[in-house]
């Protein structure tokens, strides 16, 4: 049985970061970097580290992966990768979704190895539903992802995309960024309930992966 175009996409980046590991030293280095000075500055208690630990899980998550998307495009136009899926039969929206889908994984394991230095740097004990963080963090990755994936390929064929791409996602991130920092604290801290920011984060996620698996064909055929 022939398999998804968007699969074949997806086995092939996550073959070649395999290899390189290219995107998740760069990644988990710069986390690392952000967690650890964030602690040396902080010098967090319990209490206070329960009100700053979700905001600098998501900021380090939000820098450390822009280096990863830039990667990901610039190796494909590097090889003319977007050239050959020009004149194959298969859609925009697989090369795109495939993609998403690798960068989604590469962040995620950053976010797992940070995980545990978190709790280490920041001695952190949830006070609320801990398994809602399952739902949550997957949700903020999967809205950062998904833009970023988009507007990287829309900025990868410009002279300063390194630039452009911050310029460009960050804005366009912030009422997610602000849900899932809202959401994690509530978590952390069990002051109050954080379903009413988990459904914000599911609509943006709808949304906003609608708008770019629709618009990926355009930017797939920009010159």
């Amino acid at each position: 049985m022939r398999r998804p175009y968007f699969i074949t996409h997806l086995v092939k980046d996550l073959r070649l970061e395999w290899r390189s590991k290219d995107a998740i030293n760069s990644m988990l280095f710069f986390a690392l970097l952000v967690v650890v000075l964030f602690s040396l500055a902080f010098d967090p208690t319990r209490e206070s580290s329960r009100q700053i630990a979700g905001g600098i899980l998501c900021v380090a998550a939000m820098f450390a992966s822009v280096s990863a998307l830039n990667q990901a495009w610039a190796r494909a136009l590097r090889h003319q990768v977007l050239d050959a899926h020009r004149m194959t039969p298969a859609p925009g929206a697989a090369l795109f979704l495939g993609k998403a889908l690798a960068n989604f994984l590469f962040v995620t394991v950053v976010e797992l190895v940070l995980a545990p230095v978190f709790i280490i740097f920041y001695n952190l004990h949830a006070l609320g539903n801990a398994w809602l963080l399952a739902l949550v963090l997957p949700l903020g990755t999967w809205a950062l992802v998904v833009n970023g994936t988009f507007f990287a390929a829309l900025s990868v064929r410009t002279r300063n995309r390194e630039l452009l791409l911050p310029l460009l996602l960050f804005p366009l991130f912030i009422p997610a960024l602000l849900a899932m920092v809202l959401a994690t604290n509530y978590v952390l801290t069990g002051e109050q309930d954080p379903g009413l920011w988990i459904k914000m984060l599911a609509g943006y996620d709808v949304i906003y992966t609608t708008i770019c698996l629709l618009l990926f064909e355009v930017v797939l055929h920009a010159e």
